[in-house]
């Protein structure tokens, strides 16, 4: 029997709590490649929300780090936002190849019914209607903002109602609802708390918040799976789609037919082991178990107030019992341990995944070779004694219009579970190096090494990842040229795109008549000016143990898939108008912003070089975590270029030569290894000046 890859759509509750017992039970894991899809690294706990939008909670607490239990099931983990589904097989994607499937577990939520709204907030996604709720705090320029609306009340909008009045102490807060709908208890604390109840509908304004109910994303009924009348799926008691046996769905996108029950996280909490049972069970041929949820819910509902000690309200049925202190005491209890269960911690890690996270090497650009021995393997063969300066890409010939042709090589183990992003990102990677050389690519070849395993694997892996290069070079007018295949003879008890090396030969070219630009020399009185943060190498690392903040490393990914070759068109438009302007360009990659400034000064006999530290640009979260003793395993080796510091290189901070006591986080920064890094740039002051209004940030000058 071929191994099937089974996808799970979704970051919800039902599947991070599937994910965790694979975690900590791998032989309950079905067999084959299994894919998480989810729109970001981690998804938020809805029972907790109100406490975050109260200020109670900061975000990092009510966060489920979805990237990270996948890791730690041996899932991969895509980062996508689904559009659509071929219930024959494939999952459709924004802005990138249709994921192919056997098997898949719906678990994608719900969204707020906007009913006739347009420009109010939808509670759900909760990610967007937190952002939105975030930005409509009180700012200096305006300290007194228009009354906040909510519209809805069931119990969401009355939580969050409190929230707010938690949140916001003097904004004027009016509920629209008809009083016929509240409980008189309700009502009673709503006015308690200031917050005005009217029965007229709400503006059509930034300043309302809808909390109207929900239904299921549309692309599930347009997809022509079964639905109810809110877009729901609908299921049988095993969570099998009706009258499609490899699709399962859970949460509060579906519903099952003869059991049907409102929307809340507390049945999509307890559809989790049934699925995962009956997921389990599919894979090993057994007989599905039907699932016959109870028909209520004990619900408990927050009702913090400012200047008051917290309390809540318990809930069952149509029966109100509170608002109390010890019900509040009792839900932060539950909360908290339902998010403790699913944030890393060592009691998730089975004794196999600890075994190899203690070994576990880094990859992308931070897997190469470090420079000692690179440079000892150099020498004895010969090509060390050759006398020629390095640089990112080595010029072969020229063109008939007089562009200098140049080539380079570059790749790495894959760095991320996704075979579409890897492909992207190493090309990018490969890119760099002719940018940093002053031509833009035309051509690429690649290398691709693929597992050991079932064929329909190898080409989905294959064709995603050769999909990936291509969106990497079609923005940029290169091409896919050709390229070889390899079958991997490693032994792969897991499939995963995590198995897949990739390697490219980058060929490009300058501009008519220019010449490529060099590692130096760089002029006395150059500014040195980078093209974005570092940060990566620690940020890759930390992931690996669970200890980077999803949301960071969401926001550090699309940086760095984001293609610097329009940094490359901004350069080529002043070198047009002042040729020779760049004086010096390399591309900050595995041996980090140090060892590459290093390597600048090679060729550079006469130049020293002062570095701003505190203008040094870092992704959010990195300096943190170099800070707390994180660092990627290239990072060591990369420390012998603090050889520099003190004599060609002064590190100032606050106008003083801090080189001798460089605080330890800004040290690492300086060794950590970045794959997809940005450009460093050496010209003089008024050239630099251009560059610093277009978003390059000056680190330096010679």
């Amino acid at each position: 029997m071929a191994s099937e890859h089974l996808i799970l759509a979704g970051g919800g509750h039902s599947h991070a709590l599937l994910l965790r017992r694979w975690a900590m039970k791998p032989h309950k894991r079905p067999q084959g490649r299994i894919t998480l899809v989810s729109n970001h690294s981690a998804s938020l706990y809805s029972g907790m929300v109100p406490a975050y939008i109260a200020g109670i909670d900061q975000r990092d607490r009510i966060s489920i780090n979805v990237r990270w239990l996948a890791q730690q099931a041996q899932v991969d983990f895509v980062q996508a936002e689904i559009v659509g589904l071929q219930p024959d097989g494939e999952l459709l994607l924004s802005n990138r190849p249709a994921l192919h499937f056997d098997r898949l577990s719906l678990n994608v939520g719900a969204i707020t019914n906007r009913q006739d709204f347009r420009h109010a907030i939808s509670i759900k996604p909760l990610e967007s209607g937190l952002e939105a709720v975030t930005q409509q705090d009180p700012r200096a320029d305006n300290p007194s903002p228009e009354p906040f609306r909510i519209v809805g009340a069931g119990l969401a909008g009355i939580e969050l109602a409190f929230a707010l009045r938690q949140r916001w102490s003097n904004r004027k807060l009016i509920m629209h609802t008809k009083h016929s709908s509240l409980d008189k208890n309700v009502i009673q604390h709503l006015q308690q708390a200031g917050i005005a109840i009217r029965s007229e509908p709400a503006p059509d304004t930034a300043n309302t918040l809808l909390c109207t109910g929900s239904h299921a994303p549309s692309w599930l009924e347009a997809s022509g799976l079964p639905c109810n009348e809110q877009g729901r799926v609908r299921t049988d008691a095993t969570l099998q789609v009706m009258g499609h046996p490899k699709i399962f769905a859970a949460g509060d996108c579906a519903v099952i037919e003869h059991h049907r029950r409102p929307a809340s996280g507390v049945w999509a909490v307890r559809a989790a082991n049934p699925l995962a049972n009956n997921l389990e069970r599919l894979s090993r041929q057994q007989p599905l178990r039907p699932w016959h949820p109870q028909q209520r819910a004990l619900q408990l509902l927050g009702c913090p107030m400012p200047g008051q000690t917290p309390s809540a309200w318990l809930i069952w049925g149509s029966v109100w019992a509170g608002p109390h202190r010890w019900i509040w005491r009792w839900k932060r209890h539950l909360d908290q341990r339902f998010i403790g269960m699913l944030q890393p911690n060592d009691s998730m890690v089975s004794a196999e995944s600890e075994a190899e996270k203690t070994s576990m090497a880094c990859r992308g650009c931070a897997a190469k070779l470090p420079a000692a021995p690179l440079e000892q393997a150099l020498q004895r063969c010969g090509i060390g004694e050759l006398g020629q300066q390095p640089e990112d890409a080595q010029a072969i010939g020229a063109t008939d219009n007089g562009a200098t042709v140049l080539s380079s090589v570059d790749g790495f183990p894959a760095l991320i579970p996704d075979p579409w992003l890897n492909g992207r990102l190493t090309a990018l990677h490969a890119c760099s190096d002719l940018w940093a050389s002053g031509a833009r690519v035309t051509t690429v070849h690649a290398i691709v090494t693929v597992p050991a395993i079932d064929p329909d694997h190898q080409v989905e892996l294959l064709s995603q990842t050769l999909a990936g290069v291509r969106s990497a070079l079609k923005e940029q007018g290169a091409d896919l040229i050709g390229g070889h295949t390899m079958e991997s003879r490693q032994p792969s008890a897991t499939p995963s795109a995590l198995d897949c090396q990739l390697s490219l030969s980058v060929t490009g070219e300058t501009p008519t008549g220019a010449q490529p630009w060099s590692k130096g020399p760089i002029q006395p009185g150059d500014v040195l000016l980078l093209s974005r943060g570092l940060g990566s190498g620690v940020m890759f690392a930390a992931a690996m143990q669970g200890r980077c903040d999803p949301w960071h490393l969401d926001a550090c990914l699309k940086q760095l898939g984001t293609s610097q070759h329009s940094r490359l068109h901004e350069l080529f438009k002043l070198e047009a108008e002042d040729p020779g302007c760049i004086h010096a360009c390399t591309d900050i990659t595995g041996f980090g912003l140090l060892g590459h400034l290093n390597e600048m000064l090679a060729a550079s006999p006469a130049a020293c070089v002062d570095l701003w530290i505190e203008k040094i640009p870092s992704f959010e979260g990195a300096l943190d975590l170099l800070k707390s003793g994180l660092a990627s395993t290239l990072a060591p080796s990369n420390r012998r270029a603090l050889a520099s510091l003190g004599s060609r290189v002064r590190t100032i901070q606050h106008s003083e030569d801090v080189s001798n006591s460089l605080e330890a986080g800004l040290e690492a920064l300086l060794v950590d290894p970045q794959t997809c890094g940005p450009l460093l740039v050496s010209c003089a002051g008024a050239t630099a000046r251009i560059l610093g209004d277009q978003g390059w940030i000056a680190i330096g000058q010679a």
